[in-house]
């Protein structure tokens, strides 16, 4: 198996993580395939449309994307503990709270893009307020449900731990942990899991 990703990209950190977890990552050739919303990357486009990161290149299932159906996937690979739980009554809150943690890396990628990719004279103020507002909701809710990060790992603990992480590395301004002690004892704890750092952004 071959991952296009980018160091820096969250969603591509979800994956490494999962794959490191799950005992996968020496079988995927990683390779450095950095996009931008201005410019094209051939390599990346021809096996995603969308031009985005993480692309995963299989031989049985061809190129797969986003990055949750790339977890998926590599959670059907292995025979232990499934990251993503099968079973109705835990599987749904696991997914609700993986895809709050997705929602939460659009975000501050978007917020990202806005200050970094776009000409000064065409940003848009209001636009990034909103972006950083639903970043500041999304983690309020997290820190309420902190509870739910705990107990045996799923995709929704990886997916919030490389959301946070990726705030420290663009917006370490944000002081995201200030109110918040139980999310930031919960990313203290599994920020030390040898996957995350080894995947750590640079």
């Amino acid at each position: 198996m071959q991952l296009l990703y980018a160091a820096a990209s969250p969603f591509a950190r979800k994956v490494r993580v999962m794959a490191s977890e799950l005992g996968l990552l020496d079988a995927i050739v990683l390779i450095d395939s950095s996009v931008l919303p201005t410019r094209d990357n051939p390599e990346v486009s021809q096996a995603n449309p969308l031009t985005k990161i993480p692309v995963l290149l299989t031989s049985d299932a061809g190129a797969l994307y986003d990055s949750r159906v790339i977890c998926e996937y590599l959670d059907n690979l292995h025979h232990g503990e499934r990251l993503l739980p099968l079973e109705p009554s835990k599987r749904w809150p696991v997914l609700q709270l993986a895809a709050l943690a997705d929602g939460l890396m659009d975000a501050a990628l978007l917020a990202r893009y806005e200050g970094s990719a776009r000409p000064a004279e065409l940003q848009w103020p209001a636009w990034l307020e909103g972006q950083l507002s639903k970043i500041e909701r999304a983690l309020d809710h997290l820190e309420q449900q902190h509870a739910r990060l705990h107990g045996p790992l799923d995709i929704a603990q990886i997916g919030v731990a490389c959301a946070l992480g990726y705030l420290d590395f663009r917006f370490a301004d944000l002081a995201w942990r200030e109110g918040r002690p139980n999310l930031a004892a919960f990313y203290e704890g599994f920020a030390q899991r040898p996957s995350m750092h080894a995947s750590k952004p640079v």
